[in-house]
């Protein structure tokens, strides 16, 4: 039996079909090491001018993947001894595996430790030899940077470019930043013998932005691999859509794409839409008066709540006493259906979104957290007037509704790539999601060393104080042995709560939230250390990984850790899904490390009071246990994870059901998207073509006047004179900048609407089934049909325009975009969110150098109607 074929044991049985390439990987490994630098940067441009000359443009996908397979070994035996010669790693055969898994298009499934960070390299590198760029995508910005500067290193040692898109900024890769920052600290600085330690590990990195140099969204995705996060690369896929200067389009593809925490951004995020959004209207002070309504509101009175479906009812007795405050007989009419919705809003912010735990309060302003990384999330905001409910039920000023220009959902933009793959430390509980919405086969890639963590049964308490106080005793016991203690915790409240028991028994402990993130890199680092206490929201769950004895740990202080018996982790509540709890265990016996982990729970949590059965309540009852003492019962430890199991496929059902509602827009943005693509993008000769085919395929209809008369009657000019003539007046290059600019516009104005009419649509179209009529086939029947028309209402008003337009066209798009990322309701952004992002539709018309329209002036449309109560109406 070979030394490779030893490491396989039952979870690795899949993964076995790909040992005889690693065995070709590894039979290469001697002849690569006698290369020069220079010689490993010339077989990188071998390798590029091999699948340059197999694949031709009319060459199919497959014929580029089986060049790509040709060429594996060598290009992942390259990143090998790059690794090996710029950070002083070399790929495990295991890691090697799980590059060919990704490689292939799949999900790679990597304990922690085990350096998935590493593993991304291989196929990153060999797929960006196609030259038309590699998007490897993080969870945010910070450790989109620390990984670009980390693997960067790596990159550019073989010739490959690295670039990374940030919310505020833009970066590239560059090797002489990278030679003088070594340099400074070489002179002296006090920092020389911490550069390695950090780059090692990056859990601070005080000098990345010295290996990062300030460049354009543009460049940096000009680059061969662009690191950024899921919500960068999606918002700029939609404002590439309402771009209308070519000059300024950011993306050049979707061709190859690798997610990090690809259970996080492609299932826990999946429901949530990106949108980039502009302020809309006023609102008569509506927030505050049903905030003010809703204080006096009380649970199964007015409302009732149902905490499994995240939602809330009105109660006759609610309507009657909202009635009564608004002073209205029925908010049922159409006059007053708006209060219906505020109410509901309002109820909700009361209800269901709780400070400290779904959002907080800081600098009067309302900031929401998410929900599986315990990070703040500043700029986002939740959609359909609830975040405006919220910020009058804290007293903070309210910002203004907003209308949707531009929108799609995770699910909808990762399905745009033509190749996708994915690694993480939990995706097996969601296999069948990820295959049947991604076509993602999930891969467990076995180990490097055999795994020392315990993980024990759950500890039951019959109150969440108990439980507490439990939790503070065992914590005292293990901090006074010096053995270091992670405590995960599922809010923002729950973290404080638990600091003020160890603060009563007199623990000293680091606190790790979304109010003081900006520690996390440093309070993880040290949280491996001898003595160490860190009480961490979900945010400790993810990307840096805890060595124990600490980051800088020497060698006998690690040992000494490892001799207490590693890192203890103890969770405070047990998570909807187990991958979030499996995230948590994760952090401890990294690479063969020894540790342990328990969860502590109580029949008060969240989980156990909705779902856990009346059996475990009446058990705990009978025994008559005092209240911080625990049961260790196997079969509670499996009802819970039985209750996971079934929220898990609840959520799926969810999100299969809101994907299937969306992929009916999904196919008409597409349209829309393509077609406004082909005329920002084309030729003047392609602008011609492009309209005279509106011209020849279209009958007006019968509500055009073309001429200002009153007449409905009027024959319809002749299309093709008049545009020659303008042609002929303006000159080619003039009027098809002319046409394009209008016909842009046209197709962003009707676009705007008709997502606003779906979306009322597919509200309504759910009252249907109570007609025993499927919403869904109802949704698809009338989006259809809405759709058609407005194509045809595109087409129609480009007709009308042509023969009044001039010289100039007045872009008119709103200003102050915002982006927002709604989750069922949740959403993102910030105003110009980049500081490279200067030429969007939001400023268009201020840099085309066109005049502004005075709102009393004639439309330059040439409708004959006052600005105002046309285009600009």
């Amino acid at each position: 039996m070979s030394i490779i074929s030893k490491l396989f044991g039952s979870g690795g049985q899949e993964t076995k079909v790909f040992l005889p390439l690693v065995e070709e990987i590894n039979a290469l490994e001697a002849d690569i090491e006698k290369l020069s630098n220079e010689a490993l940067q010339a077989k990188t441009a071998d390798l590029r001018a091999r699948v340059k000359a197999a694949t031709k443009e009319d060459s199919a996908p497959e014929d580029l993947e089986t060049v790509l397979d040709e060429i594996l070994p060598e290009a992942f035996a390259l990143v090998r001894e790059a690794s090996k010669r710029t950070l002083g790693q070399r790929h495990f055969d295991v890691q090697l595996i799980g590059g060919i898994v990704m490689h292939k298009g799949n999900g790679a499934e990597m304990r922690t430790g085990e350096g998935k960070t590493l593993v991304a390299t291989l196929p990153a590198f060999l797929n960006a030899l196609r030259g038309d760029g590699v998007h490897v995508v993080t969870v945010n910005d910070y450790l989109s940077r620390r990984d670009a500067v980390w693997m960067g290193q790596i990159y550019n040692a073989l010739g490959l470019s690295v670039g990374v898109i940030n919310h505020d900024q833009s970066f590239l890769y560059d090797a002489a930043h990278i030679n003088a920052a070594e340099k400074n600290v070489d002179a002296g600085d006090g920092d020389a013998k911490n550069l390695d330690s950090e780059r090692d590990e990056l859990g601070s990195f005080k000098v990345v932005h010295e290996f990062l140099r300030p460049c354009t969204r543009k460049e940096a995705y000009a680059a061969d691999i662009t690191y950024g996060t899921n919500n960068e690369f999606g918002f700029d896929y939609l404002r590439d859509n309402i771009e209308y200067n070519p000059q300024n389009l950011r993306q050049r593809g979707y061709n190859y794409a690798i997610v990090d925490e690809v259970d996080s951004i492609l299932i826990d995020e999946a429901r949530t839409p990106l949108i980039i959004s502009a302020p809309f209207n006023q609102s008569e002070r509506l927030y505050e008066k049903f905030a003010s309504i809703a204080v006096g509101m009380q649970e199964n009175d007015h409302y009732t709540l149902d905490e499994k479906l995240h939602a809330i009812s009105l109660t006759e007795a609610g309507i009657d006493y909202a009635e009564k405050k608004l002073g209205v007989e029925n908010i049922y009419t159409e006059k007053s259906m708006k209060y219906v919705h505020h109410l509901e809003s309002a109820v909700k912010a009361k209800a269901l979104y709780l400070r400290d735990r779904n959002y907080v309060v800081k600098d009067n302003q309302v900031i929401i957290v998410d929900e599986f990384t315990g990070r703040m999330q500043p700029g986002r905001r939740w959609s359909e007037g609830l975040h405006q409910a919220i910020e009058a039920k804290e007293g903070v000023p309210i910002e203004q509704e907003s209308r949707t220009f531009a929108s799609i959902t995770f699910q909808n933009y990762f399905r745009l790539y033509k190749k996708l793959a994915g690694m993480t430390g939990t995706a097996l509980t969601s296999k069948e999601e990820f295959f049947k919405v991604y076509g993602l086969d999930i891969f467990a890639i076995p180990t490097n060393k055999t795994p020392q963590r315990l993980d024990h049964n759950d500890f039951i308490f019959q109150t969440e104080h108990g439980k507490f106080l439990a939790t503070a005793k065992r914590i005292k016991e293990l901090n006074a042995t010096g053995r270091p203690v992670l405590v995960g915790t599922v809010s923002i409240e729950k973290n404080e709560l638990l600091s003020d028991y160890l603060k009563n028994e007199g623990i000293k402990h680091e606190l790790l939230n979304a109010k003081n993130h900006e520690k996390e890199g440093e309070i993880i680092a040290a949280a491996g250390r001898k003595g160490a206490v860190t009480i961490a929201t979900n945010m400790a769950g993810r990307g840096v990984d805890i060595k124990l004895g600490g980051i800088q740990a020497t060698p006998e202080m690690r040992d000494e850790v490892e001799a207490m018996g590693g890192l203890f982790v103890i969770g405070t509540e047990r998570h909807e899904a187990r991958r979030i709890d499996n995230q948590l265990r994760g952090r401890s016996g990294r690479q063969g490390d020894k540790g342990e982990t328990q969860f502590f729970v109580s029949l008060e949590d969240t989980l156990m009071r909705v779902f856990a059965s009346d059996t475990v309540k009446k058990l705990m009852g009978r025994m008559g246990l005092a209240e911080d003492e625990p049961i260790q019962n196997g079969m509670i430890t499996r009802s819970l994870e039985s209750a996971q199991t079934k929220i898990e496929g609840f959520n799926f059902d969810a999100r299969k059901r809101i994907l299937e509602f969306d992929d009916v827009l999904n196919v008409q943005r597409a349209a829309v998207y393509n077609r406004r693509r082909k005329i920002l993008t084309g030729s003047t000769e392609e602008i011609f073509a492009e309209v005279n085919e509106v011209v020849a395929g279209v009958v007006p209809s019968d509500d055009i006047n073309f001429v200002d008369d009153g007449s409905n009657n009027t024959p319809p000019p002749d299309f093709q004179k008049i545009i020659q003539d303008k042609r002929t007046a303006l000159g080619d290059e003039r009027f098809g900048s002319v046409l394009r600019q209008a016909f842009l516009q046209i197709i962003d104005t009707f676009w705007v609407e008709h997502l606003e009419v779906m979306d009322y649509m597919r509200s309504s179209v759910n009252l249907r089934a109570y007609g025993q009529r499927d919403p869904l086939v109802e949704y698809r029947k009338e989006g259809l049909r809405l759709f058609k028309e407005m194509q045809a209402a595109v087409d129609d008003e480009l007709l009308k325009a042509i023969p009044n337009l001039g010289s100039t066209i007045v872009v008119e798009t709103p200003k102050n975009l915002t982006e927002v990322h709604e989750n069922a309701a949740l959403v993102g952004g910030a105003a110009n969110p980049s500081g490279d992002v200067k030429n969007s539709a939001a400023s268009a018309a201020k840099n085309s150098g066109v005049p502004e329209v005075g709102r009393n002036e004639l439309c330059p449309c040439g409708s004959g109607k006052k600005y105002k109560k046309c285009h600009g109406a």
